[in-house]
C-alpha cells in the first residue's frame, strides 16, 4: 500500500513539474499578438488577432511536430523523467522558441518598415510643397489632410488633399526619382479611393 502510494505520489510530482505546455503556450499566444503588432515580420502593420492568430498556428505546427523529438532528446538525458512530461517539456521550449523567432524576425524587419516611412512622409512633404505653392485656396487649406496611394513602394506615389467641403480632390503624382523641383505633376480631381475601387 505505501508503495502503491508512494509511486502514485512520484507521478503527480511530475505531472505538476511537467504541466507547463498549456499554460505557457496560452500566455504565449498572446506575447505573439503583442510582438506582431508592435514588430510585424513582414508588411507594414499587423493586428494583434491577426498575428495571434498566426502565433496559434506556428505553435500548434510546431508543437505537433518538435514536441515528441524533444521530449526524446531530454529523456536521453534525464531517462528518470517519465515520457509524457519530457514531451511536456519539448512542447514547453517549442512555444518559447516560436516567440523568439517571431521577435526575432520583426526586430530583422522593422528597418524596412522604418525606411517606407520615411520615404512615405518624403512623398507626402513634396506634394505639401506643390499643392501649397500651386492649388486654389479652397484645397490649400486643407493641406494636413493628405490621403496617398503607393503606385511603386519607395519611388511613385499619388498625394490628393481634399477641398473645404470635401467635393472635390486635388491630386498629384509624385516620383521620389526626380529632384525635389520636378518630382510632382498634377493628376487631376478624383480622390485615391476612386482609383483604389477601379484596381480593385
Amino acid at each position: 500500500m505505501d508503495g502503491a502510494r508512494s509511486s502514485w505520489l512520484i507521478r503527480m510530482r511530475w505531472r505538476r513539474a511537467g504541466a507547463w505546455l498549456w499554460p505557457s503556450f496560452v500566455v504565449l499566444i498572446a506575447l505573439d499578438g503583442v510582438i506582431g503588432h508592435l514588430l510585424p515580420p513582414a508588411g507594414t502593420t499587423e493586428t494583434f488577432y491577426a498575428a495571434a492568430l498566426l502565433g496559434l498556428v506556428l505553435n500548434v505546427i510546431a508543437v505537433l511536430l518538435l514536441s515528441r523529438p524533444l521530449g526524446m532528446l531530454i529523456r536521453r538525458f534525464r531517462p528518470d523523467i517519465p515520457g509524457v512530461v519530457a514531451r511536456d517539456y519539448g512542447g514547453t521550449v517549442v512555444v518559447f522558441a516560436v516567440a523568439a523567432i517571431l521577435l526575432t524576425a520583426g526586430l530583422v524587419h522593422r528597418p524596412s518598415i522604418e525606411a517606407r516611412q520615411r520615404d512615405v512622409n518624403d512623398a507626402i512633404a513634396r506634394a505639401q510643397a506643390w499643392i501649397g505653392d500651386r492649388a486654389p485656396d479652397e484645397f490649400r487649406r486643407n493641406l494636413q489632410f493628405v490621403s496617398l496611394l503607393t503606385i511603386q513602394p519607395g519611388t511613385i506615389y499619388r498625394a490628393c488633399v481634399p477641398s473645404v467641403h470635401g467635393e472635390r480632390s486635388y491630386c498629384v503624382i509624385v516620383n521620389r526619382n526626380l529632384p525635389f523641383q520636378r518630382s510632382v505633376t498634377f493628376s487631376g480631381y478624383e480622390p485615391n479611393s476612386v482609383l483604389d475601387e477601379g484596381a480593385g
